[in-house]
């Protein structure tokens, strides 16, 4: 078994709510973070696949496809846009790190078996102090 892992980056938007909270329960759970104004991040996203080197190309898989599949898929919809208003995989969903982590697992998951590979972890850094970790179900 190997694993790589490819590194992406997109800027986004977020507020942390729960639309059934007063603004000061809001703040009072959640901080800055639920500033009914927003607040962005710069994140880091880290794509680790798992499996078995191909012994005809000597990848477990190409590193561009995968690149590929993750902006299409993934940092397009996201980069420069307000996840809680405009990207489909997150709408409905707290706009947490966690639960874009979790999303993103969804959404890659079907593509990367396409590859011939599995996904082993989706890794998240939202600041240079906090970062997440998924590994599935």
């Amino acid at each position: 078994m190997i694993y790589i892992t490819r590194r992406e980056r997109f800027n986004a938007a977020h507020r942390l709510f729960r639309p059934d909270y007063s603004d000061d329960q809001n703040m009072e759970i959640f901080g800055k973070c639920s500033n009914p104004n927003w607040h962005g991040h710069n994140y880091t996203l880290f794509v680790t696949l798992k499996g078995e080197v191909k012994p005809e190309t000597g990848f477990l898989a190409n590193l561009k496809d995968l690149s590929t599949i993750i902006r299409r898929e993934i940092t397009d919809k996201l980069d420069h846009k307000n996840m809680n208003l405009e990207v489909d995989f997150m709408m409905g969903k707290l706009a947490s790190t966690e639960n874009l982590a979790i999303s993103i697992w969804e959404v890659l998951n079907e593509p990367v078996k396409q590859l011939g590979a599995s996904l082993h972890c989706i890794k998240i850094e939202e600041t240079e102090n906090n970062y997440v970790e998924y590994y599935g179900q």
